[in-house]
C-alpha cells in the first residue's frame, strides 16, 4: 500500500482502493443476487431459504473478518464515524423503519438498486438516482432540518456507548470467537437447509470479504497517509451523493474511497453481467407501477441519512464492527420491510401489490 500512495499520490491511491473494493462487490453482489429485501420476504412469510442464507453468509463474513482483525490487532475502529461522532437512537429506529419500508416498496435497497441498475434495469437506475436526490436534501438541503431534529431527539456519545461489544461486556476476543461461530453456523443452515451450492456460497462471502476489506484499506490508508482519511466501509447513500455532484455540480471534488467505490460497484457488477449473459434492459411494465418505485425511493434516501447509512452501510458495514445504533437500524430496517410486504399482500388494490 506505501508503494502505491507514493507512485500514485494520497487522494488518487485511496480511490483506486476504492474502486478495487468496489469491483469485487459489485461483483460478488450480481453473482450472489444479495438482497436484504429478499431475505426480510422470505423471514416475513415464513419460507426461509437461500435469499436468507446469502444474507446471513454476507453478514456473519463480514463481522467474522472484522472482530478478528480488531481481536488480532490488525484493525481499530475508534475513529471510525459510527464510535467517534454521536450517534441517534432515534435516527436509527426511525430512518431505519423508513428505509425497511422504501426497500419493500422499491424492490431492492440501494446497493442493490445500483447493482441491478449496472445490469440494464432502467427501473433500478430511475429509483436510484431520486434515492439519491432525496439524500443530498437530506444532508444539505429542504429535508436537513427535519434530519436534524428527528436525529437529535434521542442521542447517544461517542465511545463506549456506541459499541455494542463493550455495552455486552465481551472481550475482542470473546466477540471474534462467537463471530467465527455465527459464521460456521450459516454456512452449515445454507449448504444443509437452504441447498446453497459451492459456488453461490463463495460468492455470498465475498460480499462479506469486500465490506471487511473496506474497513482494513481504509484503516492502514488512514495509518500512513499525511491528510486525514476517514476510517470507513462500503456504503452507498453518502457516496453516491458525492458521485452524482460530482459529475454534474462539483467536478472539482477531492477524489476519496468513495468517489472510487460507487463506479467500482457498477462496473463490476456490470462485468459479471456480461459474463454470465445476464444484462438485459428492463423498464416499467404495468405491474410495476413507477410512483411506488419513486415513494420507496424517497423514503431510503431521507431514511438511510437519518439512520447513519443503509443496509450495506449501516447493516453490514456498521453492523459488522458492532456499532449499536447500526443494529437498532438493522433491527428497524428488518422488522418494517417484513410489516410492509405483509401489509402490502393484504391491499385491495392491484396498483401497489
Amino acid at each position: 500500500m506505501i508503494w502505491l500512495f507514493d507512485t500514485l499520490g494520497e487522494a488518487p491511491a485511496i480511490a483506486l482502493l476504492g474502486l478495487a473494493v468496489g469491483l469485487l462487490f459489485g461483483a460478488a453482489a450480481q453473482r450472489s443476487a444479495f438482497c436484504l429485501r429478499a431475505a426480510t420476504i422470505e423471514v416475513a412469510t415464513l419460507r426461509p431459504g437461500p435469499k436468507l442464507a446469502t444474507w446471513l453468509i454476507v453478514f456473519t463474513t463480514a463481522l467474522a473478518l472484522v472482530q478478528g482483525g480488531i481481536a488480532l490487532g490488525w484493525l481499530d475502529l475508534s475513529d471510525a464515524r459510527q464510535f467517534a461522532q454521536p450517534g441517534s437512537i432515534s435516527g436509527a429506529l426511525i430512518g431505519g423503519a423508513m428505509f425497511g419500508s422504501g426497500m419493500i416498496l422499491a424492490r431492492g435497497c440501494a446497493s442493490r438498486l445500483l447493482v441491478l441498475s449496472a445490469t440494464g434495469n432502467l427501473r433500478a437506475l430511475i429509483t436510484g438516482l431520486v434515492l439519491t436526490l432525496v439524500a443530498q436534501a437530506s444532508l444539505t438541503g429542504i429535508l436537513g432540518p427535519a434530519r436534524l431534529w428527528l436525529f437529535s431527539l434521542w442521542q447517544v456519545q461517542p465511545g463506549p456507548a456506541r459499541d455494542l461489544g463493550t455495552l455486552a461486556g465481551l472481550t475482542p476476543a470473546a466477540t471474534a470467537t462467537l463471530s467465527l461461530a455465527a459464521l460456521a453456523a450459516a454456512l452449515i443452515w445454507a449448504r444443509a437447509a437452504a441447498r446453497k451450492s459451492l459456488r453461490q456460497i463463495l460468492a455470498s462471502a465475498l460480499v462479506g470479504v469486500a465490506v471487511a476489506g473496506g474497513w482494513f484499506v481504509t484503516y492502514h490508508a488512514s495509518e500512513i497517509a499525511f491528510e486525514p482519511v476517514s476510517v470507513s466501509s462500503i456504503s452507498f447513500t453518502g457516496p453516491a451523493t458525492d458521485t452524482l455532484m460530482g459529475l454534474v455540480g462539483t467536478p472539482s471534488l477531492p477524489l476519496s474511497f468513495g468517489l472510487g467505490l460507487v463506479p467500482g460497484v457498477f462496473l463490476g457488477s456490470f462485468a459479471a453481467a456480461l459474463a454470465a449473459r445476464e444484462f438485459k434492459i428492463q423498464r416499467f411494465q404495468p405491474d410495476t407501477p413507477m410512483e411506488r418505485y419513486l415513494i420507496g425511493g424517497a423514503l431510503m434516501g431521507f431514511g438511510a441519512m437519518l439512520a447513519g447509512g443503509c443496509a450495506v452501510g449501516a447493516g453490514v458495514s456498521g453492523g459488522s464492527a458492532l456499532s449499536s445504533t447500526a443494529w437498532l437500524a438493522l433491527t428497524a430496517m428488518w422488522l418494517s420491510a417484513m410489516a410492509t410486504h405483509r401489509l402490502l399482500k393484504r391491499a385491495p388494490s392491484p396498483a401497489i401489490v
